[in-house]
């Protein structure tokens, strides 16, 4: 015991020096240097955390001694893989701290996770079995050094352990080319050890930075940095850290990257992305709007008797069913066919809406469209209800009696008429909804959309589709800026964009941890569902009807928030159906379908199927 409490000192400068005047000097100024790299203090915190009798792993005893909080969700804990090889990167805003933490929280989960840590840490014994230790200062020897230690990670990993890294070496510093603290590009070794061991990638995001001083002794010499290490990590004393862990980024999504450049870069900005959702001041304004909305809300009426609706459409005439699928038949109707079968799906938008936090918050969601458009609905003819329903305005009925105002679309954007002109005849399309019942199962969505196959093949002279797109208010705001960035960078008609100006233009906060170079290695609508899935609660990605949508090669043309509508984010998207993938539209069409419908444009069926 009595060993166990002697004061060590492991963080000095006692070396020796050639020539007597250096040897003069370094006594000289040897005191005063360890002051200065406040090296009593870091062996007081060595000394305090050594002889501190818990059974406690060095590391949390480090930080207790310290005082020093990491908070971190439930959820966030939930994703660290609990067995299984696996590379943990994040950023390095501290310098010496988040290391110590990041040993803390992967070993509290897992006992055989080791760290990439600075070499001289190595000083510190009791840290020797947590880190893999290499040397960020070059020279022959520290390359020979680190490359053993590389090799030693990787049959780490390949024995299906975890393996934690800080890939920018470097602490984040402040730079006066872009006049804001920023992290030294990501090294691309990371790539190597990711391909040679076929490693998954687990990123983690501490929320922070040094202090003032730090960083501009760092613009006068680099090294300047460094010395300040040692003060930094002392003055985290009584901090609290927090910190933001993503969802594991699996290997068969690692490896679609052909350059090493592009993958270390995907997974940097995946970290920092993190940052985005470290405040939950987003979470609190909207949960308040929220309850302040309910309160203005009337109580929807009562369901149409089943019997009623039940005769209408019995009533309908037979070419009006459009398919029929086990239980369900495909209909579709206006209103003096059917009013108590729009009465019955107004309550049920409604109802279904309000479910996202949506609606009109009225007793009933019908306006002055419905009354002249085309209502196409899933009965269930078993269970006597409506599934759901879309709504359908012939561009060339509509303009033609109440001109381009008579559009729902209109409402929400100004067109010019020559867009129009453009496109018509055309099918308007909005309100879908599917009821809350049926929404477990994509086979409503997808009847909804075989309705609309047979309706055009019905009516072949539709062949583009186009209105609003909904992406809910409930969306956290870095997801609904995400899709709006991607749509507008991948899918986009500029050109007919012109012609189109928003009521209420959508205004999306800057996105921490995205430039335009990240931007563009987003390369699909699932990057983007999987990359928003960080933010939201419920881990929810792209809207299920704009995804079907672009399947569809779907257009966007603009974006509104719609005040009317509980500030929902609609897009305006267009389709032109000749131009859509014929593999994807026979699904809805049918292979009879499909070629009456292409016979009617004059398209080749050698086009069905490209070479």
């Amino acid at each position: 015991m009595g060993n166990q409490n002697k004061t060590v000192k492991i963080f000095n400068l006692d070396f020796e020096v050639e020539g007597a005047v250096r040897r003069n000097l370094l006594r000289l100024g040897r005191k005063p240097l360890e002051g200065l790299l406040s090296f009593k203090g870091l062996n007081n915190l060595y000394n305090d955390a050594r002889n501190y009798e818990t059974d406690q792993g060095f590391y949390d005893k480090l930080l207790e001694r310290m005082n020093v909080n990491y908070h971190i969700s439930k959820r966030d804990m939930e994703r660290i893989p609990k067995e299984g090889r696996v590379v943990v990167v994040a950023n390095h805003p501290f310098g010496g701290i988040e290391g110590i933490i990041l040993a803390s929280l992967l070993r509290s989960v897992r006992d055989d996770s080791k760290i990439f840590a600075n070499y001289m840490l190595e000083r510190i014994p009791e840290l020797r079995e947590v880190f893999f230790f290499v040397d960020p200062f070059g020279g022959r020897e520290s390359v020979r050094a680190n490359l053993a230690t590389m090799k030693k990670s990787i049959q780490w990993l390949r024995d299906d352990h975890m393996l934690g890294m800080f890939p920018a070496g470097e602490v984040a510093h402040f730079s006066m080319g872009k006049r804001k603290i920023v992290e030294s590009e990501w090294t691309e070794s990371l790539a190597g050890i990711i391909r040679k061991t076929e490693s998954p990638v687990l990123p983690v995001y501490f929320d922070g930075f040094n202090g003032p001083l730090f960083h501009a002794l760092g613009l006068i010499h680099p090294r300047l940095r460094t010395a300040m290490l040692p003060r930094e990590l002392l003055n985290k004393k009584d901090k609290d850290i927090e910190i933001c862990i993503g969802k594991t980024i699996g290997y068969s999504k690692l490896k679609s990257f052909d350059d090493d450049s592009e993958l270390v870069n995907y997974l940097r900005q995946r970290t920092f992305m993190l940052q985005n959702r470290s405040s939950d001041e987003e979470a609190e304004s909207s949960s308040v709007s929220l309850s302040v909305s309910k309160e203005k809300m009337e109580p929807v009426i009562e369901a149409v008797p089943e019997e009623e609706v039940e005769q209408e459409i019995y009533s309908l005439p037979g070419s009006q069913m459009l398919l029929e699928s086990n239980e369900f038949q495909v209909y579709h109707a206006v209103k003096r066919q059917a009013p108590k079968v729009l009465q019955e799906i107004g309550r049920l938008r409604e109802v279904t809406f309000r479910g996202t936090h949506e609606g009109t918050g009225k007793s009933i969601d019908l306006d002055k469209f419905d009354e002249y458009y085309v209502h196409l609905f899933v009965w269930n003819k078993e269970k006597k209800e409506i599934v759901g329903a879309y709504r359908l305005g012939r561009t060339d009925n509509i303009i033609k009696r109440f001109g381009k105002k008579g559009l729902y679309t209109t409402t929400l954007f100004n067109i010019k008429s020559s867009l129009f002109d453009e496109i018509s005849p055309a099918l308007e399309m909005g309100r879908s909804f599917v009821r809350p019942e049926y929404q477990r199962s994509f086979a409503p969505l997808m009847l909804l959309w075989k309705g609309i196959g047979e309706y055009v093949v019905k009516y072949p002279k539709y062949r583009v589709l186009f209105g609003p797109v909904s992406i809910s208010s409930e969306y956290h705001s870095m997801s609904r800026h995400l899709m709006v960035s991607f749509l507008k960078l991948h899918n986009y008609l500029p050109d007919m964009a012109r012609k189109v100006k928003p009521k209420t233009p959508y205004r999306g906060r800057r996105m921490k941890g995205m430039d335009t170079k990240n931007r563009t290695m987003i390369r699909s609508i699932e990057d983007v569902s999987e990359m928003i899935s960080e933010f939201e609660n419920d881990e929810k990605g792209v809207p299920i009807l704009l995804k079907q949508y672009l399947k569809l090669g779907g257009k966007l043309l603009g974006f509104n928030v719609d005040p009317d509508f509980s500030d929902v984010l609609d897009g305006l998207i267009l389709v032109d159906l000749t131009k859509t993938d014929p593999k994807i539209l026979k699904r809805y069409m049918g292979d009879k379908g499909l070629k009456s419908f292409y016979a009617h444009h004059d398209k080749a069926e050698t086009q069905e199927e490209p070479a």
